[in-house]
């Protein structure tokens, strides 16, 4: 099954896409945004799941470099 994770932005707060890993992602992962930008989480927060569900909401926060 695989986990669906929003990317937050930890300046803003604000969410910058969602995202699909295999399996659950270790604190120190490294991936490319969409727009080819490479991240490395600071950290992932795994929420509870809403009453009668079983997924639980899953947020990985990263920074974004600053655009020149």
């Amino acid at each position: 099954m695989a986990i669906i994770a929003t990317i937050m932005n930890t300046v803003t707060g604000r969410p910058i896409q969602k995202m699909s890993f295999g399996r659950m992602p270790k604190p120190w992962i490294s991936f490319n945004l969409e727009t080819g930008e490479l991240v490395t989480a600071e950290r992932i927060d795994v929420g509870k799941p809403a009453p009668g569900k079983f997924v639980a909401p899953v947020d990985i926060w990263v920074t974004l470099k600053p655009k020149d």
